[in-house]
């Protein structure tokens, strides 16, 4: 490992909801960094960048999933002589390319300070589940015409079987490039799109009906609690059997989901 000259990354949780959810620790620090990043593709802030900067009074670099995994390089290295916040929506490493960012740091003799804040690991006990009564995490991407994983599904039946819920996490898609124009190498890149409860929902469906190996253990009547903007005001959680779930509206995103496993009389 190179030897430390001075600076220092700060990976800063920002919360789930708006400019606002960030801690005071997290704030103070933001204020005194010499440049901050905000990393805008894993997730979503419930506000405006430009709100973010009015209320931390401080300018803020998006970076999109092309800068945080392959241009990196420049906030990295201003932080081994600089203090420099990478903010994180959520909490810091709620997904892999957070931890990446703090091992290449550190390899880079950079020291690396996290500032935690919630994420909707846990804040998904707001519909009455309790957390130690989770198993593993899913996420559900979006399929296309010629790829539709069940890889998922797999993972969600190995809770249901243990009696644990699952929290599914739905796709996000940022900055993506259509499959013409990621051949044509031409930088044009697709409208933003947020998977909602119901297109997870859909696919569950689809699979369930394709395999009687899953529909017997999670049949189309199965209980489902879907979740959108979990921390803000307009925050919405509804629950009910699978093939009724789906054609609630739960409004704007972002979204997530929950399939119980056993129950206890209080999470009822």
């Amino acid at each position: 490992r190179k030897g430390r000259r001075g600076g220092t990354l700060y990976l800063i949780g920002l919360g789930l909801g708006d400019e606002k959810d960030i801690t005071v620790k997290g704030l103070e620090t933001v204020r005194r960094c010499k440049a901050v990043f905000l990393e805008a593709y894993t997730s979503i802030l419930g506000v405006e960048k430009e709100k973010v900067e009015e209320f931390y009074g401080r300018e803020i670099s998006l970076m999109d999933r092309e800068a945080v995994e392959q241009e990196c390089d420049t906030m990295l290295n201003m932080a081994q002589t600089e203090e420099v916040a990478f903010l994180v929506v959520g909490d810091v490493y709620g997904a892999t390319t957070h931890t990446d960012i703090a091992v290449r740091a550190r390899d880079m003799g950079v020291q690396v300070r996290v500032i935690h804040n919630a994420s909707i690991m846990n804040a998904c006990g707001c519909c009455g589940l309790q957390l130690y009564n989770f198993g593993q995490t899913v996420s559900f991407c979006f399929w296309t015409d010629t790829w539709k994983p069940q890889s998922f599904i797999d993972k969600v039946v190995v809770n249901k079987k243990m009696g644990l819920h699952t929290l599914c996490l739905l796709d996000i898609k940022v900055k993506e490039q259509s499959d013409e124009n990621m051949a044509r190498g031409r930088k044009i890149y697709e409208p933003p799109r947020y998977m909602t409860v119901n297109q997870a929902l859909e696919q569950l469906l689809e699979t369930i009906a394709e395999r009687p190996d899953i529909a017997a253990v999670i049949p189309a009547n199965s209980l489902c609690v879907g979740l959108s903007r979990v921390g803000l005001e307009t925050q919405c959680i509804a629950s009910g059997p699978l093939n009724e779930l789906v054609n609630f509206d739960f409004g704007g995103p972002l979204h997530s989901m929950i399939i119980p496993g056993d129950m206890h009389y209080l999470e009822e």
